[in-house]
């Protein structure tokens, strides 16, 4: 049998409810970043958001897969705590 669970997508609102470590302005700044950006200074590359599928955009929406978004915390540690 396959495994066709659906992941638990959530808004910025309904995210930052859930875990409140994680304030709206936050997530919405973590998102702003997740995209490479040009700046007078050059090119910035993008926090790696994105390529891990913790974001869906539909539109304007923006959507986060709450399991690859703690996956993709886990793969930003450098082991230095």
């Amino acid at each position: 049998m396959e495994n066709n669970a659906k992941p638990a997508l959530k808004t910025v609102e309904q995210f930052s409810k859930d875990n409140p470590a994680f304030t709206q302005s936050a997530m919405r700044n973590i998102i702003f970043k997740a995209e490479s950006r040009h700046t007078s200074k050059g090119v910035i590359q993008g926090n790696g958001l994105i390529e891990s599928g913790a974001l869906k955009r539909l539109g304007r929406k923006v959507l986060i897969d709450e399991t690859a978004f703690y996956e993709w915390i886990d793969s930003q540690q450098s082991g230095v705590i």
